[in-house]
């Protein structure tokens, strides 16, 4: 079989990598013990190699092109799985060391997964994670992800969904609000309420109510005057200042719940709730680091 890489070609691969994620020639030549010169020399003999351009030059930085952010996205992953085959041949990978990138949305990453991280850290010290909160759905090639928390899996054969827990909902609005408005007492009455609305940044759409009418489950449409997208935690921060009723996870709001600061209403209708998976690539080859890290949540998440 013909050779489609030398040691000069991985080398400049491996400089390009570096180059692009310290956005600088000349902190990449420094990390890698060379010219700032050399740097751009092997980029460019990368450039030529691929007919295209990878990188915008300036005088301070450096910055990639559309396809150089395509070639980015490929070889990262390429070459940290090479690194850990190395690893684990030559058993240097005993201890897990390196990045994992996790996304994950904003109430799973502030109320169950950041508060985790420091005992995780403290079984891991070699073990960096890279949290990126976020409540759209992630290309995990195109942008280099290990791992995603999220509450839809999304339609993709190749993703493997372990489930976290079913988050339990609950109806919730301030003492004031709900003395200057009345309380609610059945699924009609919101008609004459405020109900603060969520928008799914995937797909425009509000997000429906869940409630279980005796033994029936009831999927309802609300309105009201205050609508968010993209962050969840902003139609609790809307309900804690009085703009309305909010269905929402109950995780999120137990403290304002136990402290008084919010009441829930519409108990007689509760019992719903959506589930919450660990999602990533089945068919990509799990490093030791993003194993201990899968383990490590699927047993902090049961123990609750």
């Amino acid at each position: 079989m013909a050779r489609q890489f030398d040691a000069l070609m991985l080398g400049s691969i491996e400089l390009f990598c570096l180059s692009a994620e310290l956005e600088s020639f000349t902190l990449a030549a420094t990390r890698a013990g060379l010219t700032p010169a050399a740097v751009s020399r092997s980029v460019s003999r990368l450039e030529s190699r691929l007919g295209v351009r990878l990188f915008v030059r300036s005088t301070r930085k450096v910055r990639l092109t559309d396809a150089g952010r395509a070639y980015h996205a490929q070889c990262r992953p390429a070459l940290s799985q090479l690194a850990e085959a190395e690893r684990e041949l030559t058993g240097q990978q005993l201890r897990p060391a390196g990045i994992v990138r996790i996304s994950v949305s904003t109430p799973l990453g502030h109320c169950r997964l950041l508060p985790r991280l420091a005992a995780f850290r403290a079984l891991y010290p070699d073990v960096q994670v890279d949290v990126h909160l976020s409540n759209r759905n992630i290309d995990f090639i195109a942008e280099g992800f290990d791992l995603a928390i999220r509450g839809r899996t999304p339609p993709d054969s190749g993703l493997v969904a372990r489930k976290l827990e079913d988050a339990a909902l609950v109806v919730v609005a301030t003492p004031e609000y709900l003395a200057r408005r009345g309380t609610p007492r059945t699924l009609a009455d919101l008609d004459r309420h405020d109900c603060i609305q969520f928008v799914l940044p995937s797909s425009g759409q509000r997000v429906p109510w869940l409630f279980r009418d005796v033994d029936r489950d009831v999927e309802l449409a609300t309105e009201g005057g205050a609508c968010c997208s993209g962050d969840l935690l902003a139609t609790v921060t809307l309900a804690r200042h009085g703009a309305g009723v909010l269905q929402t996870y109950r995780f999120i709001v137990e403290d304002d719940l136990r402290d008084g600061r919010l009441v829930e209403v519409l108990s007689p209708y509760g019992g719903r709730s959506r589930p919450f998976s660990l999602i990533y690539p089945g068919s990509r080859h799990m490093p030791l680091r993003v194993r201990v890290l899968v383990d490590f949540l699927m047993a902090q998440w049961g123990a609750g």
